[in-house]
């Protein structure tokens, strides 16, 4: 079997780490997450992985609470550092795949700083890279950590990991009738307002002609069959029609 893909950028939320409560961090989920992504590798893909915190501390919610945005942003940055070791130990330790894990900001006895060429590097001689810590910088959602990453490591797409099926035309869980787009434009996500990734991220993909794949996560063996081609959840990417089809 031949994977579609040659390197690709996985944004996976940390809600994800959280199972059904979406909230602290689940072993299990963890463990389902590294051996999908130990599939993947065996691929011959080259993955990177950019983990999110909000199964820890979310940096807007601080904001709300009275918190200095530049402060509970810094913390944010640090609860993906957590996620991101974890799932570093459960792919080393129980599925024995090659990791590295870099951080935006510097915490030299638990990863290396993020450098790009170090990172390309690690990616060519098989080795899952997971970036954590965001940005570095306040203000900047995880989403927009990946689509940036994505560009400046050369990714050929960019997959956001969800709780749907893909994209719909309204929130599926409180509208039965939301209708999943197969397929839909970057300026289509950004005029209808939905919330697919924050519109910095999407339009980074846009410039930089990344396509993005959102797809249920919850589904063991998705990310398996999003490399391989198959074609599951949404297609974000291409000319703009003001459609989008379902």
């Amino acid at each position: 079997m031949e994977a579609k893909y040659r390197r690709v950028v996985l944004k996976l939320s940390g809600e994800a780490f959280g199972g059904e409560r979406g909230a602290g961090i689940d072993p299990a989920v963890v463990d389902s997450l590294a051996g999908q992504l130990s599939e993947g590798l065996k691929l011959g893909v080259e993955l990177a992985v950019v983990v999110g915190g909000g199964n820890i501390w979310r940096g807007a919610q601080g904001e709300l609470k009275g918190m200095d945005r530049g402060t509970a942003d810094y913390m944010g940055m640090l609860a993906t550092t957590i996620n991101a070791l974890a799932l570093q130990d459960a792919l080393e330790r129980r599925h024995d795949t090659p990791t590295r894990l870099q951080t935006a900001i510097e915490m030299r006895q638990v990863a290396e700083p993020y450098i790009r060429r170090r990172a390309t590097r690690h990616l060519e001689k098989g080795r899952i890279v997971i970036f954590a810590a965001g940005t570095g910088n306040p203000f900047f959602s995880t989403d927009t950590t990946a689509a940036l990453r994505a560009a400046e490591i050369d990714a050929d797409v960019m997959l956001k990991a969800t709780k749907e099926d893909g994209v719909y035309d309204s929130d599926p869980r409180q509208n039965p009738d939301a209708r999943l787009f197969k397929t839909i434009s970057y300026l289509d996500v950004i005029r209808r307002g939905l919330k697919v990734m924050d519109t910095t991220a999407t339009t980074l993909c846009m410039e930089n002609h990344i396509p993005i794949i959102v797809f249920n996560i919850n589904q063991y063996g998705n990310i398996k069959r999003v490399l391989m081609g198959e074609e599951i959840g949404t297609l974000v990417g291409g000319a703009d029609d003001g459609q989008g089809n379902a």
